[in-house]
């Protein structure tokens, strides 16, 4: 009894050990690519030998990646408000301990970063193994020659990134994915496979796919290449073999062409994915097999036609997009971008420029499942800086390894249209600024010569007169929309779109009375009524849809931005020399005001006006709200979009008249470089003044006469509840999916408080933690790692992450004097 006992306690003690080791300690046990993000140490701080082995960390934060340290905070106008007010800046370490099995000996170990903000150093049991300062870009590095097999390994990543390295929140750490790679002598790199379909018609396609295969050993030896093709119902649609002789410590590219019948083309209303299966095999035994997703489709740009997918014009409706995931910060999350673009889609967006660097591979798995296509943005800045920290620094010694490990690892997405060598360069206004440009359009031929170069150019008509412009295949222009016509009169067989337009500012639900220009407001809040407050550069969107109309030339517009982010708070950030000359001027602003959508996610009155552009779904909007407390008589405008024919307003239920989108002209302030200070008359909304009494406001859309959409704003009583609402109600249980869960504050009757801003206070419980929250104020303060938030315009968001365990996750939001709710969120 006594020896069992003994037994047993050992058994238990030996469970405890593991237990309180697991979180530094992982058994790496087969060959593969292994998501390796889970059980890292962290640790903020400038240390001295943190790299070495026997480094003392058991007192580090345990962390699973992606993570962003900045976005835990504290906001302080000690950080600068450029880069959102957070602690992007500063030196951190990050450790793994782990363990590679004695039957992996023989093996090639490599780790795949998708991204480190920035300047990271790696090391791998003691021994330094390789750097990237360039902190949007993939890379790996071989850890073979290091690895204890059957020991502890530890890998240690140094990160360093500086303040102004962006004009933006960049985020700090490992903030994308990592993967270990345990491979046989003989496999496919990183970024092996560059698949292209050069022939396409109704009845076949021809897929050409370039596969390298690497052979690390020291003897050389014969293989087999069998690359298979599925369609998405996972049928094999396609095969070919070919043999291959491999020199030793070589590679070797391959060349097959296959053909697929009847193929179903990658289209924006039908985004259909093909998945190519590479298999290498040596003695008749597969050593590797490698997946490749890729579409059947062709792109076509022409001067007069603009963008042609599968011989069909496409006008771009498209939005410019920082990497920042609102209260979430920069760390990648798949559910995340997949609910931004789908918000986009829902407002009519067809494309994304990825501004101003390259996006995570998570954004364009995203694009390529939605049908919406990419411009891929390689650079910010060449060898002139515009912050002291930016990617000057590194460019001439990274520029072309970058640039051309961009491509590799982006030119099987069927989104992707086109290469951008950089945004508003300033090397424009250089009589030699073509030269460079000439060097960067030629590298993106190089590894791809399927799709077209472009770049988005700011100072016209430098471009032009000092050449760069031509050194590209398609130019695009920020912020000229009225000179679009002359610019295409001077160079007609240029193509041309507008590659960054508007930048109209605003705050979600705040309306400043009267409508003025450019007003600011001692709340750090923009009105949205949209009429032109923001930069001196900026107008109002209607101005680009005219611009669009008149230009039919124009491949289409890629609006500044398709969502609210961190940083850059205009209209209300500023030179201030007082804090070394960076926007810190108009504190507490740290978020941008530029999108239809705010940092959460929730749509600004600018959406629908896109949205009645954009889409053909009978669609209508009213604005503002109908809350107007001792403004009772007082004249209020009332604007409507619509993509119906005509709009009638009931006030109260009393009809103020029709109004006919296209003859009827609302007059708005506009001033911007290409227009001078006046009234501008826009076709694109229609508007009534109004003497204010409570009740209602209702507009309904007609099409051919007959009532097509309605919409309806009630004047909300005193706060009495709150509601809420999940965006999906049963996630999988991965540990890493996302429910959104929108907030508001409501009468009795069910009507959104508008100016409501009461602190809702959250629990969570069961299989879910709480992830972060948020309410779109550009200028609160408030943790997004609080467990409460106060409402703002009447919302504020909550967003809970699922545990890898099975079960419900309860939330309970509660606040003083309001009703409390629940609700809950199943994990599958």
């Amino acid at each position: 009894m006594k020896a069992r006992k003994l037994i047993l306690s050992t058994v238990a003690f030996l469970a405890l050990f593991v237990a309180k080791n697991s979180s530094a300690q992982s058994v790496v046990d087969k060959k593969g690519v292994q998501n390796f993000n889970q059980n890292w140490l962290f640790k903020k701080d400038t240390l001295q030998g943190a790299e070495k082995i026997a480094y003392q960390d058991s007192n580090w934060k345990k962390i699973n990646l992606p993570h962003d340290w900045a976005i835990e905070g504290p906001f302080s106008n000690k950080n600068n408000a450029r880069t959102g007010g957070l602690p992007v800046h500063g030196i951190a370490w990050y450790r793994k301990h782990f363990v590679v099995d004695n039957k992996n000996k023989g093996s090639q170990i490599a780790v795949a970063f998708d991204g480190v903000m920035n300047n990271a150093k790696v090391w791998i049991n003691g021994n330094y193994v390789g750097e990237r300062p360039y902190g949007y870009i993939g890379f790996e590095l071989d850890l073979t020659p290091y690895i204890k097999y059957g020991q502890e390994n530890v890998i240690a990543v140094q990160v360093a990134p500086e303040d102004l390295s962006a004009r933006w929140y960049p985020g700090a750490g490992i903030y994308r994915n990592v993967y270990l790679k345990v491979k046989n002598d003989i496999h496919i790199p990183q970024w092996g496979t560059y698949i292209t379909t050069p022939i396409v018609s109704d009845a076949k396609a021809t897929v050409a796919i370039q596969t390298t295969i690497k052979n690390a050993g020291n003897l050389s030896s014969n293989a087999v290449l069998v690359t298979t093709i599925k369609n998405n119902k996972g049928v094999v649609v396609a095969s070919q073999s070919k043999a291959i002789s491999l020199v030793k410590s070589s590679e070797q590219k391959v060349s097959q062409n296959l053909e697929v019948l009847k193929p179903a083309r990658w289209d924006i209303q039908s985004p259909t994915l093909y998945t190519s299966i590479s298999q290498v095999k040596v003695n008749n035994q597969v050593v590797e097999e490698y997946q490749t997703n890729f579409g059947i489709r062709t792109i076509k740009f022409d001067a007069n036609n603009g963008f042609l997918l599968n011989g069909k014009r496409v006008q771009l409706n498209g939005v410019c997009m920082h990497h920042d995931l609102g209260p979430l910060g920069a760390a990648v999350n798949y559910r995340a971008n997949e609910r931004q673009m789908q918000i986009m889609k829902s407002m009519g967006t067809n494309a994304l420029r990825t501004s101003h660097n390259p996006p995570s591979p998570e954004i364009l798995e995203v694009c390529d499942k939605l049908g919406i296509v990419v411009i891929v943005e390689a650079f910010d800045e060449w060898q002139l800086p515009k912050v002291p920290n930016g990617y000057s620094k590194f460019f001439d010694q990274w520029h072309e390894k970058d640039l051309r490990d961009m491509i590799k690892r982006d030119r099987n997405h069927p989104s992707v249209i086109m290469w951008s060598i950089g945004n508003e360069i300033l090397e424009q206004s250089k009589k030699d600024g073509w030269i460079l440009t000439k060097h960067l359009n030629d590298i993106c031929h190089d590894e791809d010569n399927t799709r077209p170069t472009t770049a988005g150019f700011n100072y016209y008509p430098q471009p032009f007169m000092n050449k760069l412009a031509y050194q590209i295949d398609v130019v695009g222009m920020n912020y000229w929309p009225a000179d679009y016509k002359e610019i295409k009169e001077k160079n007609p067989n240029i193509i041309l779109y507008g590659s960054e337009t508007s930048s109209q500012t605003s705050s979600r639900g705040v309306y400043h009375l009267p409508i003025e220009f450019n007003e600011k407001h001692e709340t750090n809040q923009v009105s949205s009524y949209d009429t032109t407050v923001g930069p001196p550069w900026a107008y109002a969107p209607d101005v680009e849809f005219e611009a669009q109309e008149k230009n039919p030339f124009s491949l289409g517009e890629f609006i500044w931005t398709g969502f609210d982010y961190l940083g850059e708070p205009t209209p209300y950030g500023g030179r201030d020399n007082s804090t070394n000359g960076y926007w810190n001027k108009d504190w507490p602003s740290h978020a941008s005001y530029f999108a239809p959508v705010d940092l959460c996610g929730f749509p600004k009155d600018r959406y629908y006006l896109y949205q009645s552009q954009w889409t053909t779904k009978p669609m209508v909007h009213v604005l503002p709200h109908w809350n107007w407390e001792g403004k009772e008589g007082d004249i209020i405008p009332v604007y409507s979009y619509t993509n119906c024919d005509e709009v009638e307003l009931f006030v109260n239920g009393k009809s103020m008249g029709k109004k006919v989108k296209g003859k009827d002209f609302t007059e708005i302030p506009s001033e911007y470089h290409g227009f001078e200070k006046g009234m501008y008359k826009t076709k694109y909304r229609l508007s009534w003044n109004v003497p204010y009494q409570p009740g209602s406001i209702k507009v309904v859309g007609y099409k051919n006469g007959k009532q097509a959409a309605v919409k309806e704003i009630k004047t909300a009583g005193a706060p009495a509840l709150i509601k809420l609402s999940a965006d999906r109600n049963v996630i999988t249980a991965d540990g890493k999916d996302l429910s959104f869960i929108t907030v508001r504050i409501e009468d009795a009757n069910g009507n959104l408080c508008p100016n409501a801003d009461n602190l809702v206070n959250f629990k969570v419980e069961g299989a879910g933690i709480q992830a972060a929250v948020g309410n779109g104020d550009a200028a609160s303060l408030a943790s997004f790692q609080a467990n409460n938030s106060k409402a703002f315009s009447g919302m504020c968001l909550l967003i809970v992450k699922a545990t890898d365990k099975k079960g419900t996750i309860k939330i309970t939001a509660t606040s003083s004097n309001l009703k409390t709710a629940e609700t809950i969120v199943t994990t599958k």
